[in-house]
This record gives structure tokens, C-alpha cells and sequence, in this order.
């Protein structure tokens, strides 16, 4: 079975860091590519960055470009998404997501695909 657990999230301040990590397990990992999306309240959920396993591409939505980095640890089957200059927009629930290929970063076309339970990031100002 397909599982995927989301951890790293906090409370920081505007301008901070933080690691975000979704531990992987029951697929092939390199078959697959893994993205991250979030969701505040009252929005849509909406795609940040994403990484092909097996080429190690990655790509990144609009406001994650220039802060946030995607990286992965295949021994560890591991994908960590690095936040830098954190803004309290960028407050939200942050879900990893898996698919057999490199979709575009657009909740829609991942919805069939796997989830993880979310990890809560609070950015104050």
C-alpha cells in the first residue's frame, strides 16, 4: 500500500525556515514523481514543487520560485521541500502527493493520484 506521511511543519516568523519531509514507502521510487500542493483556508489547493524520481527534474509553482527548493534522499525514499523567506502567505497545509509520472503542478490532475495527511505551516508576521 501506497503511504505517504508529511512532517516539518511549525510556527515561524516571516523571513524564516523551514524543512518540510514526505517519508514514502509501498511503491517503486524511482518509478515515480512526488509534488508538494497546499492549501489555506478559504482557497484552493494550489501546486508548489514537484520532482521526477528517476530524472530528478523538479519544478516549481509561481511562489515558490527563487524560496523554496524540492530535493529527495532515494535511500531514505525521502523528499524534503526546503522554505526559505518564509511569508505569512505562505500559510497553509502542506500535502505531498505521488504519481507515476511528472504531472503539472494542478491539484485537478493529481486528485486520482496518492496523498499524504498534511503537515500545518504557520508563517506569523
Amino acid at each position: 500500500e501506497v503511504q505517504l506521511v508529511e512532517s516539518g511543519g511549525g510556527l515561524v516568523q516571516a523571513g524564516g525556515s523551514l524543512r518540510l519531509s514526505c517519508a514514502t514507502s509501498g511503491f517503486t521510487f524511482n518509478d515515480y514523481a512526488i509534488a508538494w500542493f497546499r492549501q489555506a483556508p478559504g482557497k484552493e489547493r494550489e501546486g508548489v514543487s514537484s520532482i521526477n524520481l528517476s530524472t530528478g527534474t523538479t519544478y516549481y509553482g509561481k511562489s515558490a520560485k527563487g524560496r523554496f527548493t524540492i530535493s529527495s534522499d532515494n535511500a531514505k525514499r525521502t523528499v524534503y521541500l526546503q522554505m526559505n523567506s518564509l511569508e505569512p502567505e505562505d500559510t497553509a497545509v502542506y500535502y505531498c502527493a505521488a504519481a507515476v509520472i511528472t504531472r503539472p503542478l494542478k491539484a485537478s490532475l493529481w486528485k486520482d493520484d496518492y496523498w499524504g495527511q498534511g503537515t500545518q505551516v504557520t508563517v506569523s508576521s
